[in-house]
């Protein structure tokens, strides 16, 4: 019986192995993604996932955010899976 046992023993130690490098970061990514989302509004800065950089015009619903990405250019975005990241606010000085 112990030597049943002892023939899970790795497959245990690669789940936690698995858990703790993998699972544990992307849920923790994930979690800071929907943060970052439910937290943006007017004049943010953003990145969307196809790499247009853009600002915040206005948040439509809970759904979509109105980004305008040029001079007279406004598109409606998902605001889960559109946008991938806030660009920094940092402004550099001329």
């Amino acid at each position: 019986m112990d030597a049943g046992i002892g023939q899970f023993i790795p497959l245990i130690l690669i789940f936690v192995i698995f858990y703790f490098f993998l699972i544990r970061p992307q849920q923790k990514k994930v979690k800071e993604h929907k943060l970052m989302v439910e937290s943006l509004k007017r004049g943010d800065k953003v990145i969307t996932s196809g790499g247009i950089i853009g600002t915040i015009e206005r948040v439509i619903d809970n759904e979509k955010v109105e980004v305008q990405i040029s001079d007279d250019v406004k598109v409606e975005i998902i605001r889960s899976t559109g946008i991938q990241s806030l660009v920094s606010n940092i402004e550099q000085k001329k």
